[in-house]
């Protein structure tokens, strides 16, 4: 048995004395037993519950469903209402981030104008103030007021890369080669909170600009992904681009699973390319999970792991075991990802490669 600060340096995870008498008040925690001098006392039970709550906290599920999820293991309520509980909690949620989405198309439409756009922004500023207190979406401004914030745009291209400067998060701590892929990535998705999903070990960029400067393989999960590559680049650089599985036919994700599992060939030709070589993987999350799986039994070891497949299932969970892994890696949080993105990914790091053979940049966050 062991007190209450014991219990929280025990699972860490930023949890504090305060929350786990919060989380007694909430019922997310048996009340414990008390010391002769009235002290709580916790137990490794109690250590495994409030580690779960930690986890499911940081997967973003808000504590009303952690409770349900903790007394589902118990037996209460049964899997089904619970699952249907959690259906209803995400059409909520999914309706909240449509309006929170509304919001910030109307925030991007005001902020994200390059400079040669402002000088028409003061009269359209000024109109701010005589709209509803309510407003809170596009569908509240009217087409009055975006005339006057549009009139400058038929009069210069539009400077992209001075627009993103007013969208995305602060990356002045990245590297620029980092800040170059997650501008390309944004403007490609066309999602400035993108940004905010990808994640890249710290040696990711060393790692690609190693192996592509040895002239290694860069091999695409499907036809179309590796078709999205630089040829032009990586035969500049001496990388051949091939396919995982080879087969024109397979065009879509769920193409790609099927053969995937159906013909053993692709996965021996996995295995046989899988050593030294750069991996884009945009669409199949079976072949993410093989190469984590070739991976952890230390039967592998590639350059480079582009991890982008698609899918709200499988793909999150292989990326999620990606990230786990000793290896470099680019990837994304939840299933946010595709065949372009993973791509364009790989394409910046071989450009970055070839403008700027000298940079070293990349080495400041290691």
């Amino acid at each position: 048995m062991f007190t209450i600060k014991k219990l929280v340096q025990k699972v860490g995870c930023g949890i504090t004395p305060r929350m786990v008498r919060h989380y007694h008040k909430l019922g997310l925690l048996p009340q414990p037993a008390r010391s002769s001098g009235n002290y709580r006392l916790y137990d490794e039970a109690d250590v495994r519950r409030l580690q779960r709550i930690a986890a499911l906290k940081q997967q973003g599920f808000q504590l009303s469903h952690i409770k349900q999820m903790l007394e589902s293991r118990n037996g209460s309520p049964q899997g089904d209402s619970l699952l249907q509980r959690l259906e209803g909690q995400y059409q909520t949620v999914l309706q909240k981030l449509v309006q929170w989405r509304r919001t910030a198309i109307a925030l991007e439409g005001l902020l994200g104008r390059d400079r040669s756009c402002q000088s028409h922004q003061e009269e359209a500023l000024a109109q701010l103030q005589f709209l509803p207190r309510e407003t809170e979406t596009t569908d509240s401004l009217g087409d009055g007021f975006w005339h006057d914030w549009d009139a400058a745009v038929c009069n210069h291209p539009e400077n992209f890369q001075e627009a993103l400067q007013h969208l995305l998060p602060d990356l002045s701590q990245r590297p620029a080669i980092e800040i170059d892929i997650l501008s390309h990535l944004v403007l490609a998705s066309g999602d400035v909170s993108l940004a905010a999903f990808i994640r890249m070990s710290p040696d990711a960029v060393a790692a690609a600009r190693e192996a592509l400067s040895e002239g290694c393989k860069v091999i695409g999960d499907l036809a179309a992904v590796a078709a999205a590559c630089d040829r032009t680049r990586l035969t500049h650089l001496g990388c051949d681009c091939l396919c995982a599985i080879d087969n024109p036919h397979v065009e879509s994700a769920s193409d790609a699973e099927r053969a995937f599992w159906q013909a053993p060939c692709w996965q021996q030709r996995l295995r046989d390319l899988i050593d030294g070589n750069i991996w884009v993987v945009g669409y199949a999350p079976s072949v993410l999970l093989e190469i984590c799986n070739l991976v952890e039994t230390k039967s592998a070891r590639p350059a480079l792991i582009i991890g982008l497949p698609m899918g709200f299932g499988h793909a999150p969970a292989a990326k999620r075991r990606l990230m786990q892994l000793p290896i470099p890696y680019i990837t994304s949080e939840s299933h946010l990802g595709g065949g372009l993105l993973a791509a364009i990914a790989l394409n910046r790091l071989a450009a970055s490669l070839i403008e700027k053979p000298d940079c070293h940049c990349y080495l400041k966050s290691q």
